[in-house]
């Protein structure tokens, strides 16, 4: 593959890839701003009644409701998933272009091993950070929100730490976001889309749902929340080298810019 050709397919990868990012986040907040809405309209309902919530948009005016049972057909209802998939997908892309068929991954001035074993390293780490966080999820740290946002970020401050001293720091720093990024789709394709394809059937027969599937689903997706703003950051901290991986206190900077994209998430959900 030529130079240019790289670049090329580079671009154009990169282009895909933060469309997809921009419609997956997008939708993930829209939802979560109506759930935020209309948790607040309940409480002040009438009993019996559903709150209705009115937008404006693009010329037209737009009502919305948040129903308990199914009221058409599974064909109607519309999914909201694809998004996700491409957006994973387009970055894998993106890793081997940039890193795992080229010079990036390694700084042989930090750790000098093979590109085949780096590789194999940050796969491993993909696979890990899931298996890590569904099974803390399903722990007794998944029902302390404190206790797992305290066990989360110690595992990335683990995690940033060990990268820091095996790939180029811009490596470690995607790397980082990779995880994230992977964690956030296996969510969505693993456990949301699952439980709400279970609801879908279970009121399309008329039986009562398991609440549990709905609470664990939308546990998952607030988490995508949180995880969504330090992505962002990370996916353009390559342009801002001195400020970030390239300062001497790398991996510092990272967990504390997460924490405080974590913080940003929280201010935009209850905005």
């Amino acid at each position: 593959m030529t130079a240019s050709i790289r670049e090329w397919l580079n671009l154009l990868v990169r282009w895909f890839h933060v469309f997809a990012a921009i419609m997956w986040v997008g939708q993930t907040y829209y939802f979560t701003w109506l759930d935020g809405r209309f948790n607040k309209l309940a409480k002040n309902a009438a009993p019996g009644t559903t709150p209705t919530i009115w937008m404006v948009h693009s010329g037209g005016f737009y009502t919305v409701d948040r129903q308990k049972s199914l009221k058409v057909g599974p064909e109607q209802v519309n999914w909201f998933r694809w998004e996700a998939l491409l957006t994973w997908l387009s970055g894998m892309v993106l890793l081997v272009l940039v890193y795992y068929s080229s010079s990036g991954l390694i700084d042989p001035d930090i750790a000098d091993i093979s590109q085949a074993r780096g590789i194999a390293i940050g796969l491993a780490v993909l696979v890990a950070g899931w298996i890590v966080y569904d099974l803390a999820l399903q722990s007794s740290l998944g029902r302390s929100e404190a206790g797992f946002a305290a066990f989360a970020i110690l595992v990335i401050a683990v995690l940033a730490w060990g990268l820091t001293r095996v790939f180029s720091g811009r490596a470690a720093y995607i790397h980082v976001g990779a995880v994230l990024g992977t964690i956030m789709t296996a969510n969505v394709w693993s456990r949301i889309l699952p439980s709400q394809r279970k609801m879908i059937a279970a009121a399309a027969a008329g039986r009562p749902f398991d609440a549990s599937l709905s609470v664990q689903a939308k546990l998952r997706s607030k988490h995508n929340t949180f995880m969504a703003v330090p992505v962002v950051f990370i996916m353009i901290s390559n342009h801002f080298p001195v400020a970030t991986y390239g300062s001497k206190y790398g991996w510092e900077i990272l967990v504390a810019l997460i924490l405080l994209g974590w913080t940003a998430a929280k201010v935009i959900r209850e905005s």
